[in-house]
């Protein structure tokens, strides 16, 4: 019994000096972060004006998969709004504002958590610089009621963390928006260059097919549609969370009667895939000539010995062939795409 009383006597005492410490804390935090992304601001906008938007690349929300939204019209920009909820926690859920919106410069948002009637009240600022922009997120907190004053120590570091994981996909969202949209406008055809390639993750499957007639475009167009598939339905990727798709074979391989190629679509990190199908294959960051070539599939021959001629002349080994399709082959067999042959002394 004695030991008892003096635990209780112990937390009473922790408890005193906790409630008397936490007087020092201020009730609410304000802080400002600051970030930059590569990107114009016009690009940059839409994904925070528009919630929908929003919740797909901001890691408070994107990190939980069990997250599930509703969202309420107008569906961006100043009187939109949205809930959320844990579908396997009781306890978390919460509303999303947005209270203020001048178009390209700044937005405020109010953000509720649970049965919290005092919100996090977050400004952004967006300060275009040409193919740049800067961000200044000014976050002020909740009002905490004495005992929970503690929060407000770790906060800043807390949201601080979410940000840059934020900006880091929300980089990589408009890496696939933006680039397509620029590779379209700028594409020269049958003109053969020279690009540095980064490293890319793909997820595809191995294929033997024929070579004759047009049975090797349709075997093509039918694992297309298979990869694509399996990419957005089983694994639920939306448009902008993976790359074009690619075809990779050995170069000269358009003799041959049979043809042994892997058709895979790219995505930003490996995932779980129970379909044992599909594999995943890293192409390694290289130097390649490439030429973009708009036809027929079976046109495609003259723009591959052009790239193979090259590097022979250039005295150049060379890697299997990539065939990157701008847009997705389709029945009608004409294709758009980009031929890089990867080469090295």
């Amino acid at each position: 019994m004695r030991f008892f009383k003096f635990g209780i006597l112990i937390v009473l005492f922790l408890a005193a000096v906790y409630a008397v410490s936490m007087t020092f804390v201020d009730e609410s935090k304000n802080f400002t972060i600051e970030k930059e992304i590569n990107y114009p601001v016009d690009k940059v906008f839409p994904q925070f004006n528009n919630l929908q938007n929003f919740v797909r690349w901001n890691a408070f929300f994107s990190d939980n998969s069990n997250l599930s939204f509703q969202f309420f019209t107008p569906y961006e920009g100043k009187g939109s709004s949205m809930t959320y909820r844990d579908r396997k926690s009781s306890g978390t859920f919460g509303d999303v504002f947005i209270r203020y919106e001048n178009p390209n410069r700044t937005l405020r948002y109010q953000l509720f958590e649970g049965k919290e009637n005092s919100p996090y009240l977050i400004d952004i600022k967006f300060r275009g610089d040409g193919n740049k922009t800067k961000l200044t997120w000014y976050i002020h907190t909740p009002k905490q009621p004495l005992l929970k004053r503690s929060l407000n120590l770790i906060s800043e570091d807390y949201i601080a963390d979410n940000i840059g994981k934020s900006m880091k996909s929300l980089y990589n969202i408009l890496g696939n928006k933006v680039d397509k949209e620029e590779q379209r406008k700028n594409l020269k055809f049958d003109s053969l260059m020279v690009e540095n390639q980064e490293g890319q993750l793909l997820l595809g499957i191995n294929v033997t097919t024929k070579n004759v007639k047009d049975a090797l475009f349709k075997n093509i167009v039918m694992n297309h549609n298979k990869v694509l598939n399996y990419v957005k339905m089983d694994l639920a990727k939306r448009d902008d969370e993976y790359g074009e798709p690619v075809l990779i074979t050995d170069a000269d391989n358009f003799k041959d009667k049979e043809v042994s190629y892997y058709y895979g679509i790219p995505l930003s990190k490996r995932v779980g895939v129970s379909d044992n199908n599909f594999s995943f294959r890293t192409l390694n960051a290289s130097r390649i000539y490439v030429i973009y070539y708009q036809g027929t599939y079976a046109g495609r021959v003259k723009a591959i010995q052009q790239l193979l001629l090259k590097a022979k002349r250039d005295t150049m080994r060379t890697g299997d062939l990539q065939q990157t399709f701008l847009e997705g082959p389709s029945a009608d067999n004409n294709t758009i795409m980009k031929l890089s042959l990867p080469v090295f002394r």
